[in-house]
């Protein structure tokens, strides 16, 4: 089966033109891939409903990747608690090499097809749980092998991939497949696949959140205090919510430890 990843690049003799050329031509690639994606947006939407349903149930959602694909999930699921202030745990980045890959290439870890489900039943995935494959190319062995094991164990299922009727997607209760063409440098699909990859997992993951009540009007109301960018931000939402002056929120904001329940405090308070 051809592969539209692998497929040769639109462009050629790629060393011969200038810097200016090269970055117009990438620029014209990119463009192409929040249109790709607008496309399978149903299907998008069908696995977040999914997931809320699961999460709701205090069930988790699990990534499965290798390369950049691992790398995206484990960034996607990373920046979860500190987001939204989800406990860690609750969505979980698994990349096949471990956690050594994620900074340099693991040799032949894709290859082993058992590995992904040795990795999640470290973590006790049942069927409460959603998993989520990435792949760009569709046929990595490490994400096929824990989806057909999930598949077969009862748990809800779903991919992330590249290139249309691909082998991750037979295994998966909800296949997405964003088709982006061929790569501007041929099969290097860290540039359009994992733009369009890092895309889907934003929606994904944003629109969860936001339907588990962990945004507040457009607000990251449970965010993580772990820095001054983040406690300033919080004490203007703050400000912004009780019409109170920057001190103030800031004090509230200390007392309490989020957005969310220093606005709760006060507003409870106001009501009695």
């Amino acid at each position: 089966m051809s592969s539209v990843t692998e497929s040769s690049s639109n462009y050629n003799n790629l060393e011969q033109m200038s810097v200016n050329d090269l970055l117009v031509n990438i620029n014209r690639e990119d463009k192409t891939v929040p249109l790709a994606v607008e496309k399978i947006i149903p299907q998008i939407e069908a696995l977040v409903s999914a997931v809320v349903g699961k999460m709701k149930d205090d069930g988790r959602l699990f990534y499965i990747g290798a390369g950049t694909s691992g790398r995206l999930g484990i960034l996607d699921a990373s920046e979860i608690p500190p987001t939204y202030g989800m406990p860690h745990g609750k969505v979980v980045g698994l990349i096949a090499g471990g956690d050594t890959a994620i900074r340099k290439a693991v040799e032949n870890a894709e290859d082993n097809q058992q590995q992904a489900w040795i990795d999640l039943q470290a973590y006790g995935i049942n069927k409460k749980d959603v998993l989520v494959g990435i792949a760009a190319s569709g046929r990595t062995p490490y994400v096929i092998g824990g989806l057909k094991e999930a598949k077969a164990n009862g748990i809800t299922t779903a991919s992330i991939t590249c290139n249309a009727n691909s082998e991750v997607s037979k295994y998966a209760d909800f296949p997405i497949e964003v088709v982006v063409g061929p790569e501007f440098v041929t099969g290097s699909t860290r540039m359009k696949s994992g733009t369009a990859q890092k895309l889907v997992l934003n929606m994904i993951s944003t629109s969860v959140m936001i339907k588990l009540g962990r945004v507040k009007g457009n607000k990251m109301v449970d965010m993580q205090l772990t820095n001054a960018k983040l406690v300033d931000r919080g004490a203007r939402m703050i400000m912004e919510e009780l019409a109170v002056d920057e001190k103030e929120a800031e004090r509230l904001l200390l007392e309490f430890g989020s957005v969310r329940k220093a606005v709760e405090s006060r507003k409870g308070h106001a009501s009695n």
